[in-house]
C-alpha cells in the first residue's frame, strides 16, 4: 500500500503561570497546558497521528513523561524526531488535518505562524497543513474552559525510491 492514515488526540488541562505553546506557536496568555514538556497538544495529536499511519508505538512510547530528559521539552523537536522515525521506515506526510478544541485561548488568530511552523518542522507546505479551531459548547471540562485538547488525522505516503 502506498499510502496510509493514522488518527491522534491528545488533551492537557490548563495551569496558571504556564507557557501557552499550540502548534510550536506562544501565545499570550496568563495560563498554559499542564504537562511533562511544554505540552503543546496539537504538536502532540499530530505526532500520535503521524505514528500510527506507519504502525509505531504513540508518543509517549518514544518520550516518556517519566524521562527527565523531555521535561518542558519543545514539541517541535519531538515532531522532528517523529518525522525522522516515518522517513527511516520509508514514509513522507502528504497532508495532516487538525481540529483544536479550547474555550480559551482564541486559536484562529494564531492558525497561520501554527501552520508555517509545523510545515518547517514537517519539510513540507503550509498547505499541507489543515487547523481548525473549535469550543466545547460550553460542555464538560472543556466547554467550561479548563483544559484544551486536539484531534489530528495524517495521510502519509510512500518517499520515492531512488532509482
Amino acid at each position: 500500500m502506498d499510502f496510509r492514515i493514522g488518527h491522534g488526540y491528545d488533551i492537557h488541562r490548563f495551569a496558571g503561570g504556564r507557557r501557552c505553546v499550540i502548534g510550536g506557536v506562544e501565545i499570550p496568555s496568563d495560563f498554559g497546558p499542564e504537562g511533562h514538556s511544554d505540552a503543546d497538544c496539537l504538536t502532540h495529536a499530530i505526532c500520535d497521528a503521524m505514528l500510527g499511519a506507519v504502525g509505531l508505538p504513540d508518543i509517549g512510547h518514544h518520550f516518556p513523561n517519566t524521562d527527565p530528559a523531555f521535561h518542558g521539552a519543545d514539541s517541535q523537536h519531538l515532531l522532528a524526531r517523529v518525522r525522522e522515525l516515518l522517513e527511516e521506515k520509508g514514509w513522507i506526510v502528504a497532508n495532516i488535518d487538525s481540529t483544536v478544541i479550547a474555550e480559551k485561548p482564541k486559536i484562529l488568530p494564531h492558525v497561520p505562524a501554527m501552520k508555517l511552523r509545523l510545515a518547517e518542522t514537517l519539510g513540507t507546505d503550509p498547505d499541507n497543513i489543515g487547523i481548525k479551531a473549535t469550543t466545547g459548547e460550553k460542555i464538560g471540562s472543556l466547554g467550561r474552559g479548563e483544559g484544551i485538547a486536539a484531534h489530528a488525522v495524517c495521510l502519509v505516503r510512500r518517499a520515492a525510491r531512488p532509482d
